[in-house]
């Protein structure tokens, strides 16, 4: 029976070069690699209809790296990691959800956010600024997805730089898909978000020993008089035995006043069942002072006319963006030859007031055409209940928000993926 992969690509990513560094007997080297992902992306109840498109990153986003390592002997190593970004239907670094900088109406609505009517245009005002921040890599920089250096070492590996975060690398290795495509975990928590993908100013130490993976991080927030603001910490652990794993991971984050900001705590499992992989994990998401909101008060009160509402007004927006969710996944993959079929359900439970619960559940298929190329097909569907208005993307695109609140959506992608 083909196994499934019982670490995520990200984390092997992670300790590739430290597998090198215990087998390799030459002195150094530099590799180029990638992915493009190129396919059409058709999704219904998005605002102002359904929409086709061609699309970069549906299953995995497209790449463009380098890695590099250098033999110091004594059972040391030093690596490196470059990694850009590429959006294979444009050339682009970035791109924006499908909905734009639209947010949902429960974050920009007057009313929805315990505010007079009156008070809608101030609203309004500050939703869009917020929404055009919403998108990948909006600041084009070139190596945003992965940047770093560091030591390989008979005592694990040390790594500097910007990096995927611990609780992440847990949320990626028990994914059903592995966060590949719409079917994914992390599609129902794109607006706002509730897991640091990547961290910037990074340092993290990381750990294998026979079937165990462990890394702990911390990122330097790196503002000036207040060493608390923006602040990472960030632990994980992992365990792969014959037909099964186990682990989990945590992520906590201040904003940028310092205070307590975006935690994330994921547990996880695989055990092979039958002919294929059986997968399943839990996470909670909280975020009782989320960041970047701090400031709308002060661009509020540089207008008269919003000037005495500023501080109404950004408390508001700032009790709408809290976050206190329970996720939950079940899929089973089954792997044979050139097949691979993965089915998966995802849950969403909002424990706020605004009690914007969702759902998705469906198939993915891949076909391989050789070792580094194949073909793939992925429906989801994803029910929208009360407040809740998500719209569905892929790996690396956001699909942002749906026409309106408790709009189903429905999400069709056929593509082609080749690793170089």
């Amino acid at each position: 029976m083909n196994k499934m992969r019982a670490l995520s690509a990200a984390v092997l990513g992670c300790f590739s070069s430290f597998g090198m560094a215990q087998s390799a007997a030459d002195g150094s080297s530099v590799t180029m690699y990638g992915i493009v992902d190129v396919g059409i992306h058709h999704v219904t109840g998005a605002p102002g209809g359904s929409k086709t498109s061609l699309t970069s990153g549906n299953m995995q986003g497209s790449r463009l790296g380098f890695k590099g390592n250098e033999d110091l002997g004594g059972g040391y190593r030093a690596v490196f990691t470059l990694e850009s970004r590429l959006e294979a239907d444009t050339g682009a670094l970035g791109n924006r959800p499908i909905s734009q900088g639209r947010l949902p109406d429960r974050l920009s609505n007057a009313g929805s956010l315990g505010l007079p009517a009156a008070l809608q245009p101030a609203v309004s005002a500050v939703a869009a600024q917020i929404g055009n921040s919403v998108g990948v890599n909006l600041g084009n920089n070139f190596f945003d997805r992965q940047v770093f250096t560091g030591l390989i070492t008979p005592f694990g590996a040390f790594t500097f730089g910007r990096q995927y975060t611990p609780g992440y690398l847990a949320n990626a290795n028990f994914d059903a898909m592995k966060t590949e495509s719409s079917l994914s975990l992390g599609q129902l928590v794109a607006i706002p978000a509730s897991f640091d993908i990547r961290v910037s100013n990074s340092l993290q130490y990381g750990l294998q020993l026979n079937g165990f993976t462990a890394t702990a991080m911390y990122a330097a927030g790196e503002v000036a008089g207040r060493s608390s603001a923006g602040r990472l910490w960030g632990a994980m652990a992992m365990y792969n035995g014959n037909g099964y794993s186990f682990g989990g991971g945590y992520n906590t984050r201040n904003n940028e006043l310092g205070e307590k900001s975006l935690t994330t705590a994921v547990l996880g499992a695989t055990l092979d069942v039958g002919p294929g992989t059986l997968s399943g994990q839990f996470s909670v998401i909280k975020d009782d002072h989320p960041t970047n909101l701090s400031g709308i008060s002060a661009v509020l009160s540089a207008n008269p006319a919003t000037a005495p509402v500023a501080g109404l007004v950004q408390n508001a927006f700032i009790q709408g963006f809290r976050q206190d969710a329970r996720l939950f996944q079940v899929g089973y993959r089954i792997t044979s030859g050139v097949h691979a079929v993965t089915v998966a359900y995802n849950n969403m439970n909002d424990k706020r007031p605004f009690n914007a619960d969702r759902a998705s559940y469906g198939v993915a298929y891949t076909y391989a055409l050789s070792k580094r190329t194949d073909l793939n097909a992925v429906f989801t569907h994803l029910n929208n209940k009360n407040t809740s208005q998500d719209m569905l993307g892929g790996n690396g695109f956001l699909g942002g928000v749906a026409a309106a609140p408790g709009k189903d959506v429905n999400s069709l992608a056929l593509s082609i993926r080749h690793r170089f």
